[in-house]
């Protein structure tokens, strides 16, 4: 930041990543009218860059170009040049990078587009040098030949904007064909990851490496639905080495945000909610199923470090933390052996150094990031290594700092919320149970609309921008996994309401799939129905995921009705190659293999403790429980018609467990529930 510089039309923004703007010499608009009327106006092309503020190549751009008057002096000249916060507006994020993936055949951050004031791109790239180097564009040469074909050639420069944008619409509005059956799409996605498995180092094809939960969730349940056991190999394989690789942050908890090298130890150092949400959710995952303490531990860690590190004081979760610190990527994460030593004293910082791989030579750029790759005793339980661990934490605290991105998301913080939720239950942990009940309530409270409606994000104090499909699919995930761990009727009744909600404003009745942004929000070029699951799910997936799961719980009609129909369109965008969408066949395989409800009516006020026991000692996917008690009987019937059937006994608890819409004789206890999901073939 220049504060010699007048700030530009930034400087009234909530996003840190556009604030870090503020001060450019290049003067930025936000998206908004007053930019696209500017440019029509002076007749002049749009320069816009989207990025976010934990991206390390997004700085890079920024101090070798947007804080430069060499570079600024052109845009500001022959261009209207408007910044773009990703995390705040996925929806702009999301056109464009179908655009960049169209032109270019690959996309990322940052991304830079130009385009006409009707929004009609003409050019897209990603991280753009000052100068041309090594075969690559630079961004000065660039801007020279735009405005020489804008003065001399511009229908060239529309043409190509008609072309890609017409492109981008028919992707975006083509139905698909007829989806196979359910199974062999399942089974085409297990081939495929198997072909690309590296059975070395876990993970899948070359680096860098990506950690994708939802690919290894889908591995772990598709294993257990078949019965086979490569597939639970391979999701093993790759939690445990991106467990002992450098991707997890030995010292503090947590993930970073991928891997640079095929051994997951050198990552891109920035770590992201999201991906810690997703992470902690799998090894939550991978212990009930396995019990083996290396995912507890993990999860324990990641769960540990989101607490202390991204909560605010209300109970939400920040976005992030930077890759760099003091301008340098990693610095805050990698030691030497003296360092280390000089904390830690020289015997237990010669233990310390063996025991994590820290090394005179080094590991990443001469000094060593802590891992366990080459320690066979990395999954015994050691004490003294963590209260070591804990002693050098406070110190790296101290020696230097990492930016953190301080916006709320909704999105974001539904996904560290299911994961929240989904652990306080199966590790029988009350504070993360209370973690996520306490960010559910910050979001009803700061993150809902006077009319009811999802906003995207929150910071210091404001809330904005209409919510996106992102947003109403991913909190509705949350309710669901809130639901089924404290079986507070609140939480399926809300998450019904925003079904509906979601429905209303995004759902293309006519061909299935939901549109990206909603019905009344601001016309894009394009409204594209996103189902790729990158490094998170597509909102598309969550979706069909959650529709199902109400249906079941619910027995609402229309609700099903939709179900089907956005589990049609996902199968028919995914058959190609289904294993680029990982949630979407997580979504498909609850629904290509029975599911069972059991209704438990009991005359207490909370789930009966034979049911808990079970459940936690169980991995049931495909079973969805309803809890009837005195105090939820009314409101249930409202949310669930059909529970008015089922008495309340006057003593103890009475289990109704139904498969296929076909219902068994109650029992009385869950030794009976037991014999009768085993017999159904449930399991």
């Amino acid at each position: 930041m220049n504060n010699t510089v007048q700030a530009n039309k930034l400087i009234g923004e909530k996003s840190p990543y556009l604030l870090q703007h503020a001060y450019n010499p290049v003067e930025w608009y936000p998206w908004g009218a007053a930019a696209f009327e500017k440019a029509k106006a002076e007749d002049k092309p749009i320069f816009l860059s989207i990025g976010y503020s934990t991206c390390h190549w997004c700085h890079v751009m920024t101090h070798e170009s947007f804080e430069d008057r060499e570079v600024a002096e052109p845009l500001n000249r022959d261009f209207v040049s408007i910044k773009v916060d990703r995390e705040e507006r996925p929806d702009i994020d999301t056109v464009y990078m179908s655009v960049c993936q169209a032109m270019t055949g690959s996309g990322g951050w940052p991304l830079t587009v130009i385009m006409t004031a009707e929004q009609k791109p003409f050019f897209a790239g990603t991280y753009l040098p000052k100068k041309a180097s090594f075969g690559r564009m630079g961004l000065l040469e660039l801007l020279e030949e735009v405005k020489r074909l804008w003065k001399t050639n511009r229908l060239r420069l529309e043409s190509a904007g008609e072309e890609i944008v017409s492109i981008i619409r028919e992707q975006n509005t083509s139905a698909g064909a007829k989806a196979p059956l359910l199974r062999e799409i399942l089974n085409k996605a297990a081939m495929q990851f198997e072909k690309n498995y590296d059975p070395e180092w876990g993970g899948f094809g070359a680096a860098p490496k990506f950690p994708a939960p939802h690919n290894l969730l889908f591995l772990m349940r598709y294993s257990e639905a078949e019965r086979l056991p490569k597939p639970l190999e391979m999701a093993e394989k790759t939690l445990v080495q991106m467990y002992r690789g450098g991707i997890f942050d030995h010292i503090g908890g947590g993930f970073s945000r991928y891997s640079t090298d095929e051994k997951w130890l050198v990552p891109h150092f920035e770590k992201m909610l999201y991906d810690n949400a997703l992470l902690s959710y799998i090894y939550t995952e991978a212990y009930v199923c396995t019990r083996r303490e290396l995912y507890k531990n993990a999860a324990v860690l990641t769960f540990d470090y989101v607490m202390r590190e991204l909560a605010n004081d209300h109970g939400a979760f920040f976005c992030g933390q930077d890759a760099d610190s003091d301008g340098v990527e990693g610095k805050y994460y990698v030691f030497t052996p003296e360092e280390v030593k000089g904390v830690l004293g020289k015997l237990d910082g010669e233990k310390f150094c063996r025991y994590y791989g820290i090394t005179e030579k080094g590991n990443f750029e001469k000094k060593s990031i802590p891992n366990l790759i080459y320690n066979p005793d990395f999954e015994e339980k050691n004490e003294k290594m963590r209260s070591l661990c804990v002693e050098l934490y406070k110190y790296r605290s101290e020696r230097t700092r990492l930016h953190k991105d301080d916006k709320i998301l909704t999105s974001w913080n539904s996904l560290m919320i299911a994961a929240f939720a989904k652990a306080g239950f199966a590790l029988d942990e009350p504070k993360y149970l209370e973690a996520a009940e306490k960010a559910q309530k910050f979001i009803a409270k700061n993150l809902v609309d006077s009319n009811g409606r999802l906003l995207v994000r929150w910071k210091e104090g404001e809330a904005a921008i209409a919510g996106h499909l992102d947003d109403y699919a991913f909190y509705i995930f949350a309710l669901l996994e809130l639901y089924g761990s404290v079986f507070e009727a609140y939480y399926l009744k809300e998450a019904i309401l925003f079904a509906r909600q979601m429905i209303n404003s995004f759902f293309d009745r006519e061909e299935g799939g939901f549109y990206f942004y909603g019905s009344e929000a601001e016309k894009l070029i394009a409204r594209p129905k996103e189902v790729y699951d990158g490094a998170m799910p597509s909102g598309n997936s969550v979706a069909a995921l959650c529709l199902a799961r109400l249906a079941d719980l619910t027995g609402d009609i229309e609700l099903g009705e939709i179900a089907e129909k956005q589990l049609n369109f996902i199968a028919s965008a995914v058959c190609a190659y289904p294993s680029a969408y990982g949630f979407s066949m997580i979504a498909l395989l609850e629904s290509a293999y029975p599911s069972a409800e059991l209704i438990c009516c009991t005359s207490e006020n909370k789930a009966p403790d034979e049911l808990k026991k079970y459940l936690q000692e169980e991995r049931q996917n495909r079973l969805n429980i309803i809890l009837k008690t005195p105090s939820n009987r009314e409101s249930l019937t409202q949310i669930a018609s059909y529970t008015g059937e089922y008495p309340i006994p006057d003593n103890g608890s009475v289990y109704y467990l139904c498969k296929n819409r076909a219902c068994l004789k109650p029992v009385k206890s869950m030794e009976e529930i037991k014999e009768n999901l085993n017999t159904a073939g449930n399991k």
